[in-house]
């Protein structure tokens, strides 16, 4: 068949406009994948990096995040997410070991070693990310924890810990944090801003606030109040009861250290009378009056140590006649006439206690757990010591205490 040249090649570009307006499916060009997906990650990587730069710089009340699945329609949420699972941690119990009928003394307590929490129940939860962590609480009801990272150029971070791993920061930049004993509430200070708010639905409430002296810092939530203490260098506490704007340092000048609270409500506290320091009972609701004998036992410790849940035990750093010891105090029988009794070696970071009558604490002079039993201590037995290997020689366990 003869076609002319003209008609062949518009019959040719006729062809070709047809298939070209033909849906058909696209062959994937491979190198167009990674570069669309290189460009994904990037700008994931750009907005975590923006996040967390926000955090640090914003005000700390500007962190609240929310506790649960879904951030709050204007606060702040970062989260770490899922990470591969820490080293194993073993642990062997020294001197004496337990009977096999009690089972491990470590079961007690929740411990923080290293990068993972280190549970009662036998599970590691990875918290990798988060720094090096100084204090932690367990939430009740299996909520998770909270925890407080240690000082850093960013200041103090408050993270919440589910029980899955996830993880998420509530707080940015403090100066100090604390929480409360059921982990309802939290007071932070950055600057000369003193504020509290609490928990409610898994994120914070607003915050009252208040201007405090810049050497003033939170010590310890007391009945809703903020107990502070208003120098490093000199005796003298006050309560904040959260009126915003308002803060009054109150007449105390005698108190110089403060390790807990009793039921009900009475704080466990030294005070200095004369050329001596002495243990008493302080009312917060008389201005931190003492309330006890006027002088009770003395300790001349550091003041690390805290009051068992029940109120009748006093655990804490003091002297002994073979040095500086972790002493036992009866609470109920305070008085001059009654001397502290030597629990176990000297106490180094949170002191957490598992029932009324057991308590556990990291001894960095003997770089070992310490599980002191008020009623073998009270006979002069020693206390369990537990070594523990395989997590990071240059961050030592923290103990975990418990909510309410």
């Amino acid at each position: 068949m003869n076609v002319e040249q003209d008609g062949l090649e518009r019959a040719v570009r006729e062809e070709l406009s047809r298939r070209a307006a033909m849906p058909h499916a696209t062959v994937p060009d491979p190198a167009d994948a990674v570069i669309r997906r290189a460009k994904r990650i990037q700008r994931r990587r750009a907005v975590t990096g923006m996040s967390f730069a926000a955090v640090a710089m914003v005000m700390v009340s500007a962190g609240a995040t929310q506790l649960g699945q879904e951030p709050p329609p204007n606060g702040t949420r970062v989260v770490i997410g899922e990470r591969e699972q820490p080293p194993e941690v073993t642990w062997t119990p020294t001197v004496p070991a337990p009977s096999p009928a009690n089972g491990t003394p470590l079961a007690e307590v929740d411990l923080v070693l290293g990068e993972a929490i280190a549970t009662a129940q036998g599970r590691r939860v990875s918290i990798a990310g988060v720094g090096r962590i100084e204090r932690a609480h367990r939430l009740a009801d299996g909520r998770g924890w909270l925890v407080v990272s240690a000082p850093g150029l960013a200041g103090r971070f408050l993270w919440a810990v589910s029980p899955t791993g996830a993880v998420q920061v509530l707080l940015a930049g403090a100066d100090e944090i604390v929480v409360d004993a059921e982990g309802h509430q939290v007071a932070w200070k950055q600057g000369s801003v003193l504020a509290s708010a609490r928990i409610i639905n898994g994120e914070l409430s607003p915050a009252a606030r208040a201007e405090v002296p810049a050497e003033a810092m939170p010590l310890r939530i007391v009945e809703g109040a903020v107990l502070v203490r208003l120098a490093p260098d000199r005796p003298g506490h006050a309560l904040w009861r959260l009126h915003p704007g308002v803060f009054e340092p109150g007449t105390d000048r005698s108190t110089s250290r403060i390790f807990g609270a009793l039921p009900d409500g009475r704080l466990v506290g030294e005070v200095v009378t004369g050329t001596a320091t002495c243990l008493t009972l302080l009312d917060p609701a008389g201005g931190l009056a003492p309330t006890g004998p006027e002088c009770g036992p003395r300790l001349d410790g550091d003041g690390l140590g805290s009051v068992s849940p029940d109120g009748r035990w006093l655990l804490a750093n003091g002297r002994s006649d073979d040095g500086d010891k972790a002493l036992l105090v009866d609470l109920a029988r305070l008085d001059r006439s009654v001397k502290p009794v030597v629990a176990g070696p000297a106490i180094s970071g949170a002191v957490a206690w598992s029932t009324p009558s057991t308590a556990y604490y990291h001894a960095d002079t003997v770089d070992r757990l310490a599980r002191v039993d008020v009623d073998r201590a009270t006979k002069g037995a020693s206390p369990t010591l537990i070594a523990l290997t395989g997590w990071p020689p240059d961050q030592p366990p923290v103990v975990v205490s418990h909510g309410g």
